[in-house]
């Protein structure tokens, strides 16, 4: 199991997860976005939607429809009812439920990094467990750090 770590230090959760998304629908794969706020949850679905005209990204939120059926599913908690086997963290909090999934993306800020510092040592000594810190130059390009 891998578990990216994301460092948003250049560009925002709103300009990082739909590239991710894309990458993970592309590959024939299924994505379920965890956020724990109902209100980031509402501003992800509509993020989904519109944030470039010549893309698509069909989602749904949990319980707008046929769950199982969705692409990419934005939930509350770690349950991926679409059976996604890669879960995104979007909220800054860690959840060891992730660690079910083949592959984990935690985006984090600078309010939630120790948040995450302690994540990254607590995956440290798990079995199975590779894990990856990405952060963001200048340019906001992703340049993998550890």
């Amino acid at each position: 199991m891998q578990v990216d770590f994301y460092h948003l230090t250049q560009l925002p959760i709103e300009r990082a997860l739909p590239r991710i998304a894309e990458r993970v629908l592309a590959g024939g794969e299924r994505l379920l976005i965890v956020a724990g706020d109902e209100r980031q949850r509402a501003a992800l679905d509509r993020l989904l939607w519109e944030y470039a005209p010549e893309s698509f990204l069909p989602h749904a939120c949990v319980g707008a429809g046929d769950d199982a059926m969705q692409p990419i599913l934005i939930a509350p908690d770690v349950n991926a009812a679409n059976a996604a086997r890669h879960v995104a963290l979007v909220d800054g909090e860690w959840r060891d439920e992730a660690l079910t999934f083949e592959r984990a993306f935690h985006f984090f800020d600078e309010d939630r990094i120790g948040d995450a510092r302690a994540a990254w040592k607590a995956l440290a000594g798990r079995d199975g467990v590779e894990r990856r810190y990405w952060k963001q130059n200048e340019a906001g390009r992703w340049e993998q750090a550890a």
